[in-house]
């Protein structure tokens, strides 16, 4: 997107005035941003500056090398594209033509049609290769997930899922949704599941009718979610009643994920980290499962990890 921020030290000045800056660029038609700035009107329209209406003078040329120099260095693309070989400098266009897909932001529209056109682009170039998805996400909106999921689920291509730092909510629906015996998580990531969010105001006809709609989507996820996993559509709504966190381990063991990447005890191998020096099953105990934590719910206490350490 053009920038006109910079356009302040260098456009002549006149009376001090609130002006509104209008940025207008190739994918965001129609989108205004206002802001408090003591300068003149400036309008900017495809990346080509010119003046506002009515303001006879043009910027000056040391404004135009700036700004000509700010977009020169930017690179914003509105969809997949292959680099070229040898081509540096784009570290998403280098995974993309190994044919991995990173999302490492919450689900909206916006990161879920960047993602559905990479599945795709990477389905057609060779539908018999597997193609990895990264996730490093917190969720988001159910819609723009679902968009991912059916994409997934569209490719010929496997789809193997890898899960980094969180997978939570939508974030982790898609890890799940991956292909069977291809879903994995790096060993220190963490997994939570729960049911979706949202809220409605208007009258009580439109809160019903909102209701309806997050009930259809929390029966929707929860009968995807049992059969990916393999657990009991009775299972998934109670854990997700509330968030629910796990290791990958107990990811795995919920049917989440299937390869925990290391192996099963590969989080307690770190070299160098305090996990050395436990010893004792007693000694690695999950946190909120301790039986004397202090907490009258029950929701968290369970049964000790077993530590491959322990003598």
């Amino acid at each position: 997107m053009a920038v006109t921020m910079m356009l302040a030290a260098t456009v002549p000045r006149t009376r001090a005035r609130t002006n509104a800056t209008r940025c207008v660029s190739e994918g965001t038609q129609g989108k205004t941003m206002r802001l408090g700035l003591p300068r003149r009107g400036v309008r900017a329209r495809s990346g080509a500056f010119y003046d506002a209406p009515g303001d006879s003078r043009g910027f000056t040329r040391e404004a135009m090398e700036v700004v000509n120099a700010v977009n020169a260095s930017m690179d914003v693309r509105s969809g997949p594209v292959m680099p070229r070989d040898g081509a540096g400098g784009d570290p998403f266009g280098a995974l993309l033509k190994n044919r991995i897909v990173f999302l490492g932001h919450q689900v909206d529209d916006f990161n879920a049609d960047a993602v559905i056109s990479q599945l795709l682009l990477l389905d057609q170039q060779d539908p018999t290769k597997e193609i990895k998805l990264f996730i490093n996400s917190p969720g988001g909106s159910v819609t723009a997930g679902m968009g991912i999921y059916d994409a997934m689920q569209f490719c010929r291509a496997p789809v193997s899922t890898v899960c980094l730092g969180l997978a939570a909510s939508m974030g982790a629906f898609l890890l799940a949704s991956g292909e069977k015996g291809r879903r994995m998580s790096m060993p220190n990531a963490r997994i939570m599941i729960h049911q979706p969010l949202g809220g409605a105001q208007g009258s009580a006809v439109d809160i019903e009718i909102q209701a309806k709609e997050i009930m259809y989507h929390k029966a929707n996820l929860n009968r995807l979610m049992a059969f990916h996993t393999g657990q009991k559509v009775e299972t998934i709504d109670e854990d997700t009643d509330r968030d629910r966190y796990m290791s990958p381990l107990e990811a795995k063991q919920y049917g989440v994920i299937d390869i925990v990447i290391g192996g099963d005890d590969a989080g307690l191998k770190i070299e160098g980290s305090f996990t050395e020096k436990l010893k004792t099953k007693k000694d690695y105990v999950a946190w909120g499962n301790e039986s004397d934590d202090g907490s009258s719910s029950s929701r968290f206490t369970g049964k000790t990890q077993d530590a491959p350490l322990q003598k």
